[in-house]
């Protein structure tokens, strides 16, 4: 009858232990543009490469979210463009016993973390099957991207008014 208490009892110690899953990885949305092909492939000049990064969060059900990584590549030359790509990477997690307070930096720096691996992988099989070299992105510093937009909020929230002294 002890072993059952002391089962009980780890029972309810771990309903209280942090858990985060991953539930799902999937693509939301994938873009390859080449509209330039087959002349592209002729252009002698290095292209320029932009990129640009978006991180969405949304609850999906409770203890459920989804978070979406955007990724918004262009490749240009003063001849025209190279290629294009947009790419939205999804995955779903679930997180339970988190403390509220430390969900959104989970969401913001770690769940993206997690995912960008994959969107790295996608995004250079699409160039190269595009017929160019693979475009590797450099691993990114979400934690640091985090404080940054934190930091921008803090200043947004704290301005004054126009026209208050």
């Amino acid at each position: 009858m002890s072993g059952n208490k002391f089962n009980s009892a780890q029972d309810n110690n771990d309903n209280n232990v942090p858990q985060v899953n991953i539930l799902a990885q999937y693509i939301k949305d994938l873009s390859f543009e080449n509209p330039n092909a087959p002349a592209v492939y002729q252009w002698q000049t290095q292209p320029h490469i932009e990129v640009q990064f978006n991180i969405g969060t949304q609850a999906m059900a409770q203890d459920v979210y989804e978070v979406a990584l955007k990724i918004d590549v262009s490749a240009k030359t003063d001849d025209g463009i190279v290629f294009h790509i947009e790419l939205v990477y999804s995955g779903l997690f679930a997180i339970k016993n988190v403390p509220a307070d430390q969900i959104q930096p989970f969401l913001y720096i770690e769940a993206p973390r997690i995912l960008f691996p994959f969107v790295r992988r996608i995004l250079a099989d699409c160039v190269r099957d595009g017929n160019f070299p693979p475009l590797m992105l450099e691993p990114l510093d979400f934690a640091a991207l985090y404080m940054q937009q934190a930091e921008q909020q803090d200043m947004l929230s704290n301005a004054e008014p126009a026209g208050q002294a």
